[in-house]
């Protein structure tokens, strides 16, 4: 399944009928999760899925908002509640620390609806989207659609309405190149890799935290509930929204670079939220985005015929990538120099090296040292 996202460009009549569908929307899904909620604390009853959609036709009687929106958007939103319930009641059987209970939406909270079967309520027509009780909106269509259409998210941004179509469609592999290499990720270089190449670190949100500190203070002066305060909103979530977009460009273009060079890509398996938990390193270990491009770069290998292993980080920066020896360092030793072999070079490099080394061994193709680098130090 691959997504494709189009700009929409309605009218002032249809982007207020895509207002209206969007809180109709969210008023069902408070609704649904009222009748949950008050089944089981007052009777003891779960209320299902099947239950809710066969509600709809008497609660479309009833309300007159809900017939001005398509049945199967309607069937799709209590699909959604029924699947934050599934995630719920996972999480509480994994026995995870934080399990959140579903919530009820307020306004700002609630952002898309989807017409889950395309030709269904939503069709291309002659260049523009035709979505069915709110008509044939003028799309940007950048490029063109690659497979079968399958369902039609409408989302409203900060910068206004896109459609999201998924599309199944058929991997095309990229021709073996017959290299693998390993991925040292880190904040002073976003990526070093094995080879001894670097990849600067663009710090999207740093560059941006001058502007982004403007747009929050202009926010904070504006009277709360007037129009000026809902312009600086929009100009606050805008400028956030570009942020976002850089660090997703930069993830889809640095990941393409290597699945084109490489067939093999070893990375580390970082326990991100745990190192979040590092105050001083936690701002910029998230403007990085190493979840996002380890996401991103696993899903172009698939799609492309690669291969993308996440390996065991612990001991990368301590082994010697040279004799597989353990030379103990802090974190602010950017350098390593092996006493037993003299290996001399970054620690990055040498981090990025381990990590092809045991990737390796994950390709099936286990080299002389990958042993060598869980034994014991040496002794002087």
């Amino acid at each position: 399944m691959r997504t494709y996202t189009y700009k929409l460009r309605p009218t002032k009549a249809q982007a207020a009928a895509l207002t209206a569908t969007l809180d109709t929307c969210r008023h069902l899904y408070n609704r649904a999760l009222a009748e949950r909620k008050g089944g089981w604390e007052q009777e003891q009853r779960s209320v299902t899925f099947a239950a809710q959609c066969a509600t709809l036709p008497a609660q479309k009687r009833e309300n007159p908002y809900l017939p001005a929106v398509h049945s199967q958007v309607l069937q799709n939103v209590l699909r959604r509640l029924d699947r934050a319930f599934d995630n719920f009641f996972r999480r509480v059987k994994a026995g995870e620390a934080k399990v959140g209970y579903p919530r009820f939406r307020g306004r700002g909270w609630y952002d898309s609806f989807c017409y889950p079967q395309w030709g269904n309520g939503a069709k291309l027509v002659d260049g523009r989207l035709v979505l069915s009780k709110i008509g044939s909106i003028r799309v940007c269509a950048d490029r063109p659609l690659d497979g079968t259409p399958k369902t039609c998210s409408i989302v409203r941004k900060a910068d206004g309405w896109y459609a999201h179509i998924a599309c199944e469609t058929t991997d095309t592999p990229l021709p073996a190149t017959g290299e693998s290499v390993g991925v040292d990720v880190g904040l002073t270089h976003f990526a070093t890799l094995s080879t001894g190449e670097t990849l600067a670190n663009p710090r999207h949100y740093r560059a941006a935290e001058r502007r982004l500190r403007k747009a929050q203070r202009r926010v904070s002066r504006r009277v709360k509930g007037s129009k000026r305060r809902a312009k600086a909103r929009t100009l606050l979530a805008k400028a956030h929204l570009h942020v976002q977009r850089q660090r997703r460009d930069f993830a889809h273009k640095t990941a393409l670079a290597l699945v084109r060079r490489f067939d093999g890509i070893a990375v580390e398996a970082l326990n991100i939220r745990g190192m979040l938990r590092n105050h001083a390193l936690a701002k910029h270990i998230q403007d990085a985005g190493w979840g996002q491009f380890r996401q991103v770069l696993s899903d172009k290998a698939a799609s492309a015929g690669r291969v993308v292993v996440a390996v065991n980080p612990a001991g990368t920066s301590q082994a010697c990538s040279a004799c597989g020896s353990r030379v103990p360092k802090k974190l602010s030793v950017r350098w390593h120099s092996c006493p037993y072999c003299g290996c001399e070079l970054d620690r990055d490099h040498n981090a990025a090296i381990n990590i092809k080394t045991r990737g390796d061994t994950a390709f099936g193709e286990p080299p002389a040292l990958a042993a060598a680098l869980n034994r014991e130090p040496h002794t002087l």
